[in-house]
């Protein structure tokens, strides 16, 4: 009975919005993001420039400078998707977005697209921080991987 429920998660989970390497929030070079300030979360070092929707859900604010999209997903977790650090500094030249505030989006949208090399060559780090606005909402939020990821991956279980 119910076999077809079988090995399906129960949860919710954010997965990664880029490939790359993922590391501690703590790791973040930047106060704001390592401490905590804005919610708890994770972070990536994107190897390429295509950011991703990390969970189905709605575009709630796209920066007027483009480094930064807030969603709310489906069950209620509201994301900061940061790209870069200081890269509001760019006046939004490295990204080209593709969604708008409003907009329903599923896992694995492409959200923008991102010069890379643009931040690099700025001499801003490119590191991405996830940031879980309403972490105070969730009793726990843990971390599900370690090293490489993909958008595929799931990073992080918030119940």
């Amino acid at each position: 009975m119910l076999g077809f429920l079988k090995g399906k998660a129960k949860g919710n989970f954010i997965y990664s919005p880029c490939k790359g390497d993922l590391m501690s929030l703590t790791e973040v070079p930047d106060p704001t993001f390592a401490e905590k300030m804005l919610g708890d979360g994770f972070a990536v070092i994107p190897s390429e420039g295509k950011i991703y929707a990390p969970s189905d859900g709605e575009i709630t604010t796209v920066f007027e400078t483009r480094h930064a999209i807030c969603m709310t997903n489906t069950m209620g977790v509201e994301l900061l998707i940061h790209v870069g650090l200081d890269t509001v500094t760019l006046k939004g030249e490295a990204f080209t977005v593709h969604v708008s505030e409003g907009d329903q989006v599923k896992k694995g949208d492409l959200l923008m697209d991102v010069d890379l090399e643009k931040i690099q060559a700025a001499g801003l780090h490119t590191v991405t921080p996830v940031i879980i606005c309403n972490t105070d909402d969730f009793a726990h939020i843990d971390l599900q991987k370690e090293g490489s990821v993909t958008n595929e991956d799931e990073v992080l279980k918030i119940s």
